[in-house]
């Protein structure tokens, strides 16, 4: 029986040691696609996306203003109208799927990765990462962070600031620290 490797590890949700050679690499060519989407000529638009292509796991008509943040891009996927205003971070050890028409206000972080309580085992470098997944037709509002393992429902609203580390539900607003349900959308 063969022996996972630390990027199989991590992919499948296990524990996993991202000091591992091939992970540093994976994480420095995102941060070189990052630096040259960040650096691009505002009005080469076309340019952009091409980097954004390259750099994502899967990539439908997404726009991000600069500047943006990620640890590895294979584990990002965009439906269509994707947007996210300046400054959002994506930690994205395991996979983060957005639905169709997302917005992003700025100052977002994402993050799937996560560490163990224990403080031995936390000092010897080990990590997790749980999936998120953002449905179709949701806003996240400035400066929100949303936690691993989550999952947001369409149509669905996160307040300005709010931690979200549980699911929401479908045409719901949450907000606040750890956010919670505010307010039912109707349609």
């Amino acid at each position: 029986m063969s022996q996972l490797t630390e990027k199989q590890k991590m992919l499948q949700g296990l524990e996993y040691f991202p000091s591992d050679k091939s992970l540093q690499q994976d994480r420095a060519n995102a941060k070189r696609l990052c630096q040259q989407f960040n650096q691009f000529d505002i009005d080469n638009r076309k340019g952009s996306r091409k980097i954004l292509k390259s750099l994502f796991g899967h990539c439908e008509g997404a726009w991000i203003e600069p500047n943006f943040y990620c640890d590895y891009g294979y584990n990002i996927s965009t439906g269509k109208n994707f947007y996210a205003n300046h400054g959002l971070v994506i930690l994205d050890a395991a996979p983060v799927t957005f639905g169709d028409n997302v917005m992003i206000a700025p100052g977002v972080l994402i993050s799937t990765a996560t560490h163990p309580l224990d403080p031995h085992r936390r000092n010897k470098g080990i990590e997790t990462a749980n999936s998120i997944t953002i449905g179709n037709s949701v806003w996240i509002g400035m400066g929100a962070k949303i936690l691993d393992g989550v999952t947001i429902g369409d149509n669905a609203v996160i307040a300005a600031g709010a931690v979200v580390n549980k699911n929401v539900a479908p045409n719901t607003v949450v907000a606040g620290v750890p956010a919670q349900v505010i307010k039912t959308i109707s349609n």
